[in-house]
């Protein structure tokens, strides 16, 4: 068991505004002194469809939801998705969506790459789930419909207790159709075009390759590198401070050809207490450009070296973030990859595993100096073939006959409003949960605006003048038509929104003299 102290804050994202009477409003200039928030914290966590985690919320026996609370576009907002839904067998039997207890925390992980969720919308009808994601094993039903199931505010109490009290989103997506390769290069440039290998997809990566720059790449998957730039590289040109923490990434050993070994083990502390490999090198999204590659996993040189440029090249274990917090060293702009154990994925992970990391950060950064000034936001990369109801507006076609279904492939095939029109980047894929939580929060808030992965990027940008992605060989980022997330933000508030405090169990506990609770992890 790994034990992580509350000593941390991160930030989020957080843009130049400047005070104007009583309202923010974004400033033209470079003037970061004047915005509310500092700090930005990207918690990005694995494998998680919208419906699956709140598909019934805010109502679950043993949950108390706050009066007035909005519900979301969910299964309370269109209950005949319980009790007639669309997605049926062969001989017509029907499969509905079925609650998942907490003694069914651990599932299989099922089939999410590129083409068969495509093939799961069915071109937007969203009844093929169980023919293309789903998927048998230890841990799933015979027939392959676990993919429907869902969980409730009894098992993921920690993240509808936060948003209870902070800001969420009901309309929010998967960059593109696939796994989490695409899904983290997204995160950090909205560009999958450009991939080393044109074995991925028309020169697009659609699946689970593993970083070129990175020596714990495992064995068991291709390899890519990526061209263009990403987000650490505009906030390197403008100074700003930055940095990847994830699990494991500290290297247990060297091998005699001086490349790093990764085999560090964490525990799935409320579930099955597996030892689970820490560091998943696919999860790593900078490792995929040399520009921001640590390909040895070296560790800081130094604490002056955290945030800026040296031979970590801002890429550290998520040891050092705890460590940053404390020692006052934490990056404007932080990126969070739990442990393999805590950060969802079926399989590997579970939703008990992952409360007790968001709470565990969440309040480590509320007891922090920094919290009057951060921003955290927490999202997936990618839905693991979970069934969600909601049809994602495609907003970029491809016609590939090889990689897509009907639902990319526009009106005969159009490519005309698409970013460059290189094949194999439809998006977006399956909706996902979106949460933001700040002293800036709304409160008890569900946005309605499209967004994506890749509006992470957008408000990065925008808060810290660096401009858009530029394009790679021709191709655009999906950064150039990201939705807006400051709708989720109050910036009239004065940062009055209370903190809220988690317990391990994700249930809100009252701070003791001021400060959360430490959680152990």
């Amino acid at each position: 068991m790994t034990k992580i102290l509350t000593t941390t804050i991160v930030g989020l994202l957080i843009t130049s505004m400047m005070f104007s009477g009583s309202m923010w409003a974004w400033a033209d200039d470079d003037d970061r002194a004047k915005t509310p928030i500092k700090n930005v914290v990207v918690i990005f966590q694995e494998n998680i469809s919208f419906d699956h985690y709140f598909g019934t919320y805010p109502n679950a026996a043993g949950f108390t939801a706050k009066a007035g609370t909005p519900i979301p576009n969910n299964y309370i907002s269109n209950p005949t998705l319980l009790t007639n839904n669309p997605n049926k067998a062969s001989n017509g039997t029907v499969f509905n969506p079925f609650l998942l207890t907490a003694s069914q925390a651990i599932t299989c992980d099922f089939d999410h790459v590129y083409l068969d969720e495509q093939k799961a919308f069915d071109g937007g009808l969203m009844d093929k789930f169980v023919q293309f994601t789903g998927k048998t094993g230890t841990n799933c039903k015979p027939d392959g419909s676990t993919v429907m199931g869902y969980y409730d505010g009894t098992v993921v109490t920690g993240l509808w207790n936060i948003a209870q009290n902070f800001a969420m989103s009901d309309n929010s997506y998967s960059t593109m159709f696939g796994p989490s390769t695409p899904g983290a290069i997204n995160l950090v440039s909205g560009q999958t075009y450009g991939a080393s290998e044109d074995a991925v997809g028309a020169g697009s990566a659609i699946s689970d390759t593993d970083p070129r720059y990175d020596d714990c790449s495992s064995t068991a998957f291709p390899t890519i590198a990526m061209s263009g730039k990403n987000i650490g590289d505009l906030l390197n040109d403008k100074g700003v401070t930055w940095g990847w923490f994830q699990g494991g990434f500290a290297p247990t050993g060297t091998s005699t050809s001086g490349k790093a070994i990764c085999g560090a083990t964490t525990h799935r502390t409320q579930t099955d207490n597996a030892a689970v490999p820490a560091y998943s090198a696919h999860h790593e999204p900078f490792e995929y450009y040399a520009s921001t590659a640590n390909p040895h996993h070296l560790p800081p040189a130094n604490t002056a070296e955290m945030g800026h440029n040296g031979q970590a090249n801002h890429q550290y274990d998520l040891k050092l973030f705890w460590a940053a917090v404390r020692n006052g060293t934490l990056p404007q702009v932080t990126y969070l990859k739990a442990p393999r154990a805590q950060d969802a994925h079926p399989g590997n992970s579970s939703p008990l595993d992952e409360q007790l990391f968001i709470a565990n950060v969440t309040n480590t950064l509320e007891n922090s100096p920094y919290w009057s000034n951060t921003a955290e936001i927490i999202l997936y990369d990618d839905s693991d073939g979970w069934y969600d109801h909601q049809v994602s507006p495609i907003v970029n076609h491809s016609n590939d006959p090889l990689n897509d279904a009907a639902i990319c492939s526009g009106q005969n095939g159009d490519k005309k409003a698409d970013l460059g029109g290189a094949a194999d980047r439809c998006g977006y894929g399956p909706r996902q949960p979106f949460l933001v939580v700040s002293p800036y929060a709304k409160s008890n808030f569900i946005s309605h605006k499209v967004t994506d992965q890749s509006s992470v990027l957008k408000f990065i940008e925008d808060t810290f003048k660096t401009g858009e992605i530029p394009d790679t060989l021709g191709m655009k980022s999906f950064d150039e038509r990201a939705g807006d997330i400051k709708d989720m933000f109050d910036f009239d508030n004065h940062g009055n929104t209370p903190k809220v405090c988690l317990n391990a169990a994700g249930q809100i506990v009252p701070p003791v003299v001021g400060m959360c609770p430490i959680v152990n992890s």
